[in-house]
C-alpha cells in the first residue's frame, strides 16, 4: 500500500492547529453532478476533446495517494492537461474533513483511457483543512472558484456553489456502500464546467469560500511541461 504523509493547518473550533495526516487511498469521484443538466453539460465538454462517456455516474477511480501534493508546482508530460477544482473529504482519526484540490488531468490520455489519464498527474491539494460537520449546517453556501493564468493575467475560470455536486453523504455512500470512508482516505467529489471550456494554462489557482464563517481555503501552483520526444 502507498502511504502519503502530508502536513495540514486544521481549523477546528477556532483554533489552529498542525497535523500530519497519512494519506493510504485516493479517489476520485467523477460526474458527481446534482442537476443532470449541468452534469450533462460537463459530459458534453469532455465530449468534445473525445472523452468517452461514463459506464456509469458517479464513477469511482482510484489514483496513488503519493500523487496528492500541496507543492506549489508540478511537472507534465506535455501541453494535454490541465486542472480543475474540487472539494476533498480527508477521513482521519474517525473525523472527517473538508479540503480543496485540483484533479489534474491529461486530456489526451483521457480520451481513450480515463483511468490511466487520471495517474498521469500530481493532484494538487491545499495545505488546509476544515472539520466537516462545522459547514455541514450551512454547506449549500460554499462556493467554489478556480482561476486560470495566461500571459500573465488572471481570468475567472469556474465558479459555483457546492450543491452544483451531490451532498457528500451521497458520493462516499456511493462509494463503496458505507456512510464514512476508510480512515485515511481521500476522495475528490467533482467538479463544475470551465467558463469558456477546458483548456490548459501555465498557472492554477482555486478556492472554496466559507461566507458564513467568513473564511476561505485557496490553493495555486504551477505547471511545468516536459517534453514529448515519442
Amino acid at each position: 500500500m502507498s502511504r502519503n504523509e502530508i502536513a495540514f493547518t486544521l481549523h477546528v473550533g477556532g483554533e489552529t492547529t498542525r497535523k500530519t495526516i497519512c494519506i493510504d487511498h485516493a479517489i476520485i469521484a467523477g460526474w458527481t453532478g446534482r442537476d443532470p443538466v449541468a452534469r450533462e453539460k460537463h459530459i458534453a465538454e469532455l465530449e468534445e476533446l473525445g472523452v468517452p462517456r461514463p459506464a456509469s455516474t458517479p464513477i469511482y477511480y482510484r489514483v496513488a495517494s503519493r500523487r496528492l501534493t500541496t507543492d506549489n508546482s508540478i511537472e507534465v508530460s506535455g501541453s494535454d492537461s490541465s486542472g480543475e477544482v474540487e472539494f476533498v473529504l480527508i477521513q482521519s482519526g474517525g473525523e472527517r474533513y473538508i479540503g480543496l484540490g485540483s484533479d489534474h488531468t491529461d486530456r489526451k490520455v483521457e480520451t481513450y483511457n480515463i483511468t490511466a489519464s487520471k495517474q498521469m498527474c500530481d493532484k494538487p491539494i491545499a495545505g488546509e483543512l476544515w472539520a466537516y460537520e462545522e459547514v455541514r449546517g450551512h454547506w449549500d453556501s460554499l462556493i467554489l472558484r478556480s482561476w486560470a493564468w495566461w500571459g500573465g493575467e488572471k481570468t475567472l475560470y469556474q465558479e459555483g456553489p457546492i450543491t452544483a455536486m451531490l451532498p457528500p453523504e451521497e458520493i462516499v455512500k456511493g462509494f463503496e456502500g458505507r456512510d464514512s470512508l476508510p480512515d485515511g482516505a481521500a476522495m475528490f467529489c467533482g467538479t463544475l464546467a470551465a467558463l469558456g471550456g477546458i483548456r490548459p494554462a501555465p498557472k492554477f489557482e482555486f478556492e472554496i469560500e466559507d461566507s458564513v464563517l467568513g473564511r476561505r481555503i485557496r490553493h495555486a501552483y504551477e505547471i511545468a511541461e516536459l517534453p514529448v520526444l515519442g
